[in-house]
C-alpha cells in the first residue's frame, strides 16, 4: 500500500464536493493511511460527520472546544502527529481565511497551527476560481509553501462549465502518494517516449507490436512524483495520463520522431521507452488492399529512424536512456544495444517477464555492468530506475 503507516489530516470545508471527501477518505485508508477529519460548520450541512467516522475509523472533530481531544486544545492536538494537512474541498472562504492567517474556526485554526505540510484542493464556481481576490490568495498560499492540486475545468453543480472543478478523489491521492516521493529530479525537465507504433499498410491494416504502454507511462509517473517538468510522447494505447504530465499522442514511429526532435531542446532526460517498429511500409496504400487468391500481396519495408540514436548524437544530448526487450541473450543484446547508441544507461527485460503486463523485472546496464531489478509492480520498478537516472545527473563522471 502506498502510504501505508502515513498519517493525513483531512479538513473538510463546505461545498458541493464535500461529497468527493467520502470517497477520497475510504481511497486513503485503502492504501493504508490513517485518516483524521475535520470539518466546518457548512461541511457538515453537506455531508455528517458519521459518514466520515464510519469511512476513516477515527472520531471526527468539528468543534475548536471539544473538551475530549487534546485537553481541549483540538486546534494543536489535531496536526501534531499528521504527516500531512489535505484539505478538500478547499472553498474560496477557506483559501482567503488560510493566505491572511485568519482563524476562526477549528480548520482555519489548525491550518494556521499546523506543524506539517499543507496540500489544498480548491473547489468552487469558474467565476470564483478565475476571481483576482481568489488567484492572489492562491499565489500567497504558494508562496508560503503549499501545493495546489488543482482544480480542473468541468461541469459544476451551478450549471456551468469550466475551471474550479476539484479533482476526482483517485486524482487526489495520487497527488497524495506523489507529495511522499523524493524530489531528486526537481527542477530537470524529461522527455520520455511509451507504447507502440503503428506503421500502416493501408486505411484499416499496419504494423505494430502488442506494447500496452504501461512502463512508460510508470516511468512519466515516477519521474514527474520526483518533482521534473515531464512530457510523454505516446503511440496510440488507451491509458489515462498521469497527473500532471504533458501527453504528446502520436501514432507511427515518424510521428513520434518529429514529436521527440520538437520538444527535446533542453531536456536534461531522454527516455525511450516505447516500442517503435523498425520498419514500415514503403508506399501505404490509399484503398483497402482487397483478397486475391492468386497472388500474394508484396508490401516493401524500410527501416524506420533510429530515435533514440538520433537524440543522443545531438551536439548537446540530454542524458538518454534505452530500453531493451528481449527474448533471449538480454545481456549481449542490451549491452551492444548500449555501446551502439552511446548512451550511459539501458533497460532491458525479457518479453516472458512483463510485457504487456502489470508486473516486470528490469535490469539496467551501464558502465559499472548489470544491476537487477527483481519482479516487482511497474511503478516500483520505474522509481528505482529515476533514482538511478538522478544518480546519473548528480554525479555526470558515472554517466560516461
Amino acid at each position: 500500500m502506498e502510504l501505508d503507516g502515513r498519517r493525513v489530516a483531512l479538513g473538510v470545508t463546505g461545498g458541493i464536493a464535500a461529497y468527493k471527501a467520502a470517497e477520497l477518505t475510504r481511497l486513503l485508508v485503502r492504501e493504508g493511511a490513517t485518516v483524521r477529519v475535520a470539518m466546518t460548520a457548512a461541511a457538515e450541512r453537506f455531508v455528517t460527520p458519521a459518514t466520515f467516522q464510519a469511512l476513516s475509523g477515527n472520531r471526527v472533530c468539528a468543534d475548536a472546544w471539544d473538551a475530549d481531544i487534546g485537553h481541549g486544545m483540538a486546534h494543536i492536538d489535531f496536526t501534531r502527529q499528521a504527516d500531512v494537512l489535505l484539505v478538500a474541498p478547499a472553498t474560496a472562504n477557506f483559501l482567503a481565511k488560510a493566505a491572511h492567517g485568519i482563524a476562526d474556526d477549528l480548520l482555519s485554526t489548525l491550518t494556521l497551527a499546523r506543524a506539517c505540510p499543507l496540500l489544498v484542493a480548491p473547489a468552487m464556481n469558474r467565476q470564483m476560481w478565475n476571481h483576482p481576490a481568489t488567484r492572489r490568495n492562491v499565489a500567497t498560499l504558494t508562496a508560503d509553501g503549499a501545493d495546489i492540486l488543482g482544480p480542473v475545468s468541468g461541469a459544476q453543480a451551478c450549471g456551468e462549465t469550466g475551471e474550479g472543478r476539484m479533482l476526482e478523489a483517485a486524482e487526489i491521492v495520487e497527488e497524495v502518494i506523489a507529495h511522499f516521493q523524493p524530489k531528486r529530479l526537481l527542477g530537470r525537465k524529461v522527455l520520455l517516449t511509451a507504447g507502440p507504433t503503428f506503421e500502416a499498410i493501408d486505411p484499416v491494416r499496419g504494423i505494430t507490436n502488442l506494447s500496452s504502454g504501461k512502463m512508460g507511462f510508470a516511468v512519466a509517473r515516477a519521474a514527474r512524483e520526483a518533482g521534473a517538468e515531464v512530457t510523454l510522447v505516446c503511440g496510440p494505447v488507451a491509458l489515462p495520463v498521469p497527473r500532471g504530465v504533458a501527453r504528446v499522442d502520436v501514432v507511427s514511429a515518424l510521428e513520434m520522431r518529429a514529436a521527440v526532435m520538437r520538444h527535446v531542446a533542453g531536456r536534461d532526460v531522454f527516455i525511450g521507452v516505447a516500442a517503435v517498429a523498425d520498419y514500415r511500409p514503403e508506399t501505404a496504400s490509399e484503398q483497402k488492399r482487397k483478397k486475391d487468391g492468386n497472388t500474394f500481396p508484396a508490401i516493401e519495408l524500410v527501416e524506420n529512424p533510429d530515435i533514440l540514436a538520433e537524440v543522443a548524437a545531438l551536439p548537446r544530448p540530454p542524458l538518454c536512456v534505452g530500453f531493451a526487450a528481449e527474448t533471449r541473450n538480454l545481456a549481449e543484446y542490451a549491452e551492444k544495444k548500449r555501446r551502439a547508441k552511446n548512451i550511459p544507461l539501458i533497460v532491458g527485460n525479457l518479453i516472458a517477464d512483463g510485457f504487456g503486463g502489470d508486473t516486470n523485472t528490469l535490469a539496467l546496464f551501464d558502465d559499472d555492468g548489470r544491476h537487477d531489478l527483481p519482479l516487482a509492480p511497474k511503478l516500483d520498478l520505474a522509481r528505482q530506475l529515476i533514482a538511478r537516472v538522478a544518480s546519473l545527473l548528480e554525479n555526470p563522471r558515472a554517466s560516461h
